[in-house]
């Protein structure tokens, strides 16, 4: 079984139209993680996008303007 990393997830920092980015191998997962942990801060316009950055594949969570 493998062990999952625990992610900090920006959340309450990240004003509308800013964007980070976690680089990982299972996209899905942390996609679906970080956008469940946006609806605990109530942050309803949250969004996920796979993407490269740097040469390294992870999900790009960005608030909509």
């Amino acid at each position: 079984m493998m062990k999952k990393l625990q992610i900090l997830y920006p959340w309450q920092q990240l004003e509308k139209g800013q964007a980070f980015f976690v680089p990982c191998l299972d996209t899905q997962a942390i996609r679906e993680d970080g956008l469940r942990k946006a609806l605990g801060f109530r942050l309803y316009d949250a969004r996920a996008t796979v993407g490269i950055k740097y040469g390294k594949l992870g999900v790009i969570f960005f608030r909509t303007p």
